[in-house]
């Protein structure tokens, strides 16, 4: 049996700021919205991760609340954890069973051609080095896995768009090798291709928020939760003149 991690050792910053982003919380789950530049789990970097962060919610009986699914570390907005075990087994059916739906906000250099639609796209696995990658494959191809995303043009210019994401299945990096696919990566992805600039105002990272999270809840029935874009976000879409309404 694997041993429990001990504790991580939070200064009383890391506590107040992670405390600071909870948006719900009840006696069975803790939402949050995430910053940029946080890795969910298991980050390679020697600091700590959003997994670790969860210990400022320790109970007396020396238990914590446990991430039910991951953010990758550019992307911000809305992440679950369950606070007790029945709870992450629920969640965790629940995410099994694809009754979890999530929707995105992103910036991309052009609006999709058709504006809204439906990517089916395969993808596959690949292990470059110490890094995990994503890429469309056959169907037919050994490993490749379906995979399918919705998405829908909000607001757009000559050269920058606004875009609603929702993945329908849950792979890796799914939304940014779905949209390379069509020939809009998103901002600031410079693994899958993404422009670095969005009408001339340089990308600080990744443009992908987590905005939206609908999940069925452990006492029956659904709960909608909602983040905000972070600034940085906002800023960028109002440089390249995209309208911001409703997301501030």
């Amino acid at each position: 049996m694997k041993a429990p991690r001990p504790p991580a050792a939070l200064t009383a910053e890391e506590t107040a700021a992670v405390r600071s982003w909870v948006i719900h919380e009840d006696a069975h789950v803790l939402v949050l919205n995430k910053p940029a530049g946080l890795s969910s789990q298991g980050g390679r970097v020697q600091a700590h991760t959003l997994d670790d962060l969860l210990w400022a919610f320790a109970r007396s009986n020396g238990k914590r609340p446990d991430l039910v699914h991951r953010l990758d570390r550019d992307t911000s907005g809305v992440i679950l954890a369950a606070k007790t075990k029945p709870a992450a087994g629920f969640l965790g059916k629940a995410i099994q069973s694809r009754r979890l739906k999530k929707t995105y906000l992103a910036l991309v250099s052009a609006a999709p051609e058709p504006r809204t639609g439906r990517i089916d796209t395969p993808l596959l696995r690949q292990e470059i080095g110490r890094e995990s990658h994503m890429r469309v494959a056959a169907p037919d191809e050994p490993g490749a896995q379906a995979s399918t995303s919705l998405y829908r043009t909000l607001s757009a210019t000559a050269d920058a768009a606004l875009v609603e994401l929702s993945p329908l299945t849950g792979r890796m990096h799914q939304l940014r090798v779905h949209m390379a696919s069509i020939g809009r990566a998103l901002v600031g992805d410079a693994r899958y291709g993404g422009a670095l600039t969005l009408a001339g105002a340089p990308a600080p990272r990744l443009m992908l928020h987590a905005s939206r999270l609908t999940f069925p809840h452990p006492e029956g029935g659904e709960r909608t939760v909602q983040a905000l874009p972070p600034p940085d976000f906002v800023r960028l879409a109002d440089a390249a003149g995209l309208g911001t309404q409703g997301l501030t």
